[in-house]
């Protein structure tokens, strides 16, 4: 089991979850996250801390295409071990479907 990051995520972007994560799993893209499933330890305090609850388990239905971007991503966008501000706008985003198609960017973010 790992734990992927989904499209809640996607304009958001809140690091709360970089900041525990005790192996820095995270990679940054433009204006979302990403959690490297073979770097993942499935420790789980990751989960709790996304203000936007979009940390979930691979364990859940439905998530198999968030498992395969994730994995994708995390070899291509900066890894990212220390918290950051969120977009000043999150909260505005924060729950609007569809995102993906609307605003996913795969271009990487600044990593630290």
């Amino acid at each position: 089991m790992t734990y992927v990051v989904t499209d809640n995520c996607i304009k958001c972007k809140y690091m709360d979850c970089v900041e525990v994560c005790p192996v820095d799993c995270f990679y940054e893209g433009e204006n979302m996250l990403v959690i490297h499933p073979d770097e993942c330890i499935d420790c789980g305090v990751c989960e709790p801390e996304c203000p936007a609850d979009a940390i979930k388990p691979d364990t859940e239905p439905g998530l198999d295409n968030w498992l395969q971007l994730n994995a994708e991503y995390a070899d291509k966008w900066p890894n990212i071990s220390a918290k950051k501000e969120p977009p000043a706008d999150a909260k505005s985003f924060d729950g609007e479907a569809g995102k993906f198609e609307k605003y996913f960017s795969p271009e990487p973010g600044e990593g630290n």
